[in-house]
């Protein structure tokens, strides 16, 4: 008998998508015959979690098919709290990708997939679960302006009839390079050439549209402005339903005499167009505000 025995490392639930034994034929005909009279048994479920990525206040899941014989024709995403025992439905449909917001910060949350196919009502077995979490603070639309009605998460403003003209700014500086910053537009008013969705480097509570200095920003009707000037490159006007994207990412960092200054390589995006260019910042700032002015009610704005 030996002093010290070793057994061999206990894998994780991801490196373990299903288990195999080997039994007694004559049991293993009675153990089908019963289950197949209730279901039927997967070797695996036929859809795995292989993303989650943190985005400002949500988590991005991705996920894809590991039976490839399986054809998928809709999918359920489902998370919870570690700490709670409950699973809430947070995506039906047919895309392989959805991002989960109103997640707490710096929580653990448990997410699992699964689908159905060939016709049939039934839904698969889960994935395994995966955990994620967010350490990225909620996107959130400053309140106090009279002009603008905001939802109860502050992520949704409203452009009410409010003789009022003023931009309404993000409550702090939370857009990062690398990120994508989303605004979906709801409904829509009369148009005027100074309205704006954008960002900025600070707060000017003095102004009444984005069209200014230190920021880049779209006007309803597609212009696209950068430091307050306009650009040959347009995108179409914002109509209901609209989704308007901006994604940054840092092209040089120099310094002279005169002090430093940073190039961003910027990337607007609307109704599957894009413009691109280059934004010079005079002083490198880690983090942006964004904002939106309309100069008519009606206009209803989601951002994320």
């Amino acid at each position: 008998m030996c002093d010290v025995c070793s057994l061999p490392e206990v894998p994780s639930l991801v490196e373990v998508p299903c288990l195999s034994a080997q039994l007694d034929d004559t049991f293993l005909a009675i153990a089908r015959g019963h289950i197949s009279k209730h279901g039927e048994v997967a070797s695996r479920p036929p859809v795995q979690i292989e993303l989650l990525m943190e985005r400002p206040g949500g988590i991005l899941v991705r996920w894809c098919k590991v039976d490839e014989d399986f054809v998928a024709q809709d999918y359920r995403l489902q998370y919870r709290k570690t700490s709670s025992g409950h699973f809430e439905d947070a995506y039906v449909g047919s895309e392989s990708e959805f991002i989960v917001l109103h997640i707490d910060p710096n929580v653990d949350y448990q997410f699992r997939v699964c689908t159905r196919g060939d016709g049939r009502q039934e839904w698969s077995p889960w994935s395994v679960p995966q955990l994620g979490h967010t350490s990225l603070l909620p996107h959130e639309w400053s309140p106090g302006l009279d002009c603008y009605s905001l939802s109860s998460r502050r992520n949704i403003a409203l452009r009410n009839d409010s003789p009022q003209h003023s931009v309404l700014y993000s409550k702090a500086a939370t857009y990062y390079l690398g990120q994508t910053l989303t605004f979906r537009v709801e409904t829509t008013g009369v148009p005027d050439r100074r309205d704006s969705i954008g960002v900025c480097v600070g707060k000017d509570d003095g102004l009444d549209s984005l069209q200014r200095d230190q920021a880049v920003c779209i006007s309803s009707n597609g212009v696209v402005y950068v430091n307050g000037k306009e650009m040959t490159n347009q995108l179409p006007p914002i109509a209901p339903g609209s989704t308007i994207t901006f994604d940054m990412k840092l092209v040089s960092l120099a310094a002279n005499n005169e002090g430093s200054h940073q190039r961003r390589r910027v990337t607007i995006g609307s109704a599957n167009r894009e413009v691109v260019f280059d934004w010079l910042l005079e002083q490198p700032c880690d983090s942006l505000y964004f904002g939106c002015s309309f100069f008519h009610q009606g206009w209803k704005v989601v951002v994320f």
